[in-house]
């Protein structure tokens, strides 16, 4: 599981992490609230945890925009402002829940576990084109026809499939899919991109990765090209 922490208390970021890392989880902090939402908006993140108040852009309005956006991605609200208009406008704005500082690690990590279990549980999906893609299992669909993705494919083809024609850049691939203890080597995620085109082939999808040069890729439909 991978969590994005959204807290410009340096202290309280690292002891979360720190807490989340013991617990086998993957973990990204950003301190801005620019930050914070471009990093959301990549999609590999399985939940957000959201402090109200980070410079830059506050956390109402990054929750805000990523439902949007057609984020369906848990999140998790960390604040200080335990007052009634406060929670009701968090949840409101988006968040499944309002978490008040101080809390304890067993409180964090049940309220994160019941979030996931219930993200789990809808079982949603993507679509772009012809596919349609399963976030929990890695089943890529076209038609009747089927593939099985493995993490870091369905991770790139994810990514894609929410940036639209605005495509990928290979740096926002390489900084939020590796880890930073295990950083890519070579042409790691051209070979990725090169499983997944064989992968578009066997579905005879309409879809195809188009490389930008200078760039990234990008998922064109090539039945929307026809005439």
């Amino acid at each position: 599981m991978r969590v994005l922490i959204a807290e410009d208390n340096r202290r309280l970021a690292k002891t979360i992490r720190d807490l989340l890392c013991h617990n086998h989880y993957l973990v990204d902090m950003a301190e801005d609230g620019n930050e914070a939402f471009d990093h959301a908006c990549s999609g590999i993140y399985d939940i957000l945890l959201l402090d109200v108040m980070l410079p830059g852009m506050d956390g109402f309005t990054i929750a805000e925009k990523l439902r949007a956006r057609g984020s369906t991605m848990p999140i998790l609200m960390l604040t200080a402002r335990a007052e009634l208009d406060d929670r009701v406008r968090g949840l409101q704005a988006g968040a499944d829940y309002y978490l008040t500082k101080p809390f304890s690690n067993d409180e964090l990590l049940a309220c994160m576990r019941t979030l996931l279990r219930r993200s789990w549980s809808e079982d949603p999906r993507l679509t772009f084109g012809d596919l349609s893609l399963e976030l929990s299992g890695g089943g890529l669909f076209c038609d009747e026809r089927c593939a099985r993705l493995s993490t870091r494919e369905q991770q790139i083809l994810e990514m894609l499939m929410r940036a639209g024609s605005a495509g990928v850049s290979r740096e926002h691939f390489l900084q939020h899919i590796w880890a930073p203890e295990e950083p890519p080597e070579g042409n790691v995620l051209d070979v990725y991109i090169s499983f997944l085109r064989r992968k578009l082939q066997y579905l005879r999808s309409g879809v195809q990765i188009a490389a930008l040069r200078g760039f990234g890729y990008r998922l064109e439909d090539g039945k929307e090209n026809k005439p």
